[in-house]
């Protein structure tokens, strides 16, 4: 077989850290794999060049910071590769252009184009095990890409991806993908598979263990990922196609998003142009606008109302209140609630069961929490609630699911 595995700031976060990784991939070899390792940087590292280019850029999308950020994952590689040696073992470091992981050059947010796999393969072929730092691309005119926080997850898959690997597993320093942050809910569920979908929808409402470009290789090069533990033998979560067997759990787990504001644009003409200018001018501006809601119309007017992110909550209103003084009336039908937090739950099963939103609300009506704004897909459900109330509502929800009972076909 051929395996990734991807290892996170906290699991080589120390010397002895380094050497338990070493080991475990030295294993993985001796058991007749080729392997692919992927590292960030040392826990930390990567806040403390943050610090360093802060003194003289704050912005972080400038080439020179992504020169000075990708430096600690490639320390990690070089070292890893010495514990690996010392652990009896061979292996070889690549930094981001040895490997050509080819990017766009969007410094800081850089996506992969592509990835030459050969330079890896002939490091199987010479026996050794190939040692990637992640998080780290070039663009086409040669310069150092950084693919934003979290993409050393998005290195690994898509290094998995570009060798067709058997499978790329992530180590963290948690044991899977529960059924909600086991900090809140402390009887939550390891989930031992769930969906891509699933999964990312999960990562983009809140649950912070796989980084969401990461899910989305996976599942466009069909790449099954096993989320699970570097201080741990036990079986993680795995992440693959949709299975039959899914179907049958209504909902796999919840989520929240906090720090968002709510926005309510009053008495908007309901005419074609209306719309446009309001998000365009948000977009312009660089506001990431997430659920939107318009009310029914009346006597030719409605009322619109959208969430953003807490810290864009003061440029939102003054922007609205510039670019469109007409729709907004100078400001005066600018309405906002903050902060506010958005509440999800996740399940494929949605598709094929009815009455879960009725369930949903039900039980956060009997735990006497007001819903603001409502939002549904195929597979979630998402609800504004004051923010304050988000923990409560959590375990609410998690209770009256049944999510904390042994996963059982319905």
């Amino acid at each position: 077989m051929l395996i990734v595995q991807k290892y996170g700031g906290t699991s080589v976060g120390s010397i002895d850290k380094l050497r338990h990784v070493a080991k475990r991939a030295l294993a993985t070899q001796q058991a007749g794999n080729d392997v692919a390792v992927v590292v960030s940087a040392m826990s930390g590292e990567t806040n403390r060049l943050l610090a360093l280019s802060s003194q003289f850029r704050e912005n972080v999308d400038d080439r020179e910071v992504d020169v000075i950020v990708s430096t600690g994952e490639q320390v990690t590689a070089g070292l890893l590769s010495l514990a690996i040696r010392e652990a009896g073992g061979d292996a070889k470091s690549f930094l981001g252009h040895q490997v050509k992981i080819l990017t766009d050059s969007a410094h800081a947010k850089a996506r992969i184009q592509s990835i030459d796999a050969a330079p890896l393969k002939g490091c199987f072929d010479q026996g050794k095990i190939a040692v990637i730092a992640g998080f780290q691309g070039q663009d086409s005119e040669g310069s150092i890409t950084t693919l934003g926080r979290g993409g050393s997850d998005t290195t690994g898959v898509a290094i998995a991806a570009a060798l067709g690997a058997d499978h790329c597993e992530i180590y963290t320093d948690v044991e899977g993908i529960f059924t909600a942050d086991p900090r809140i809910v402390p009887d939550a569920r390891k989930i031992p598979r769930i969906s891509y979908e699933e999964m990312l929808d999960l990562a983009s409402l809140g649950a912070k263990v796989l980084q969401l470009r990461a899910v989305e290789f996976g599942m466009n090069y069909h790449v099954p990922i096993h989320v699970r533990s570097t201080f741990s033998d036990a079986e993680g979560t795995w992440v693959t196609d949709i299975e039959e067997d899914m179907e049958q759990v209504v909902v796999s787990g919840i989520a929240a998003v906090r720090d968002e504001a709510k926005v309510t644009v009053r008495h908007v003409p309901d005419s074609p142009g209306s719309a446009y200018r309001l998000f365009q001018s948000l977009s312009d501006a660089g506001i990431v606008v997430d659920m939107i809601i318009q009310s029914q119309s009346l006597d030719g007017h409605t009322d619109m109302s959208f969430t953003v992110s807490h810290l864009d909550h003061k440029r939102c209103i003054e922007v609205l209140t510039t670019s469109c003084p007409d729709l907004t009336d100078s400001g005066k039908a600018l309405a906002s609630d903050t902060p506010v937090a958005k509440l999800s739950v996740v399940g494929v099963g949605m598709r094929s069961h009815s009455g879960v939103a009725g369930k949903m609300f039900r039980i956060l009506s009997e735990a006497g929490i007001n819903l603001q704004m409502i939002s549904t897909s195929e597979i979630k459900i998402s609800v504004i609630i004051k923010e304050e109330l988000v923990d409560d509502a959590i375990r609410a929800l998690h209770k009256g699911f049944g999510l904390h009972l042994p996963v059982t076909a319905s």
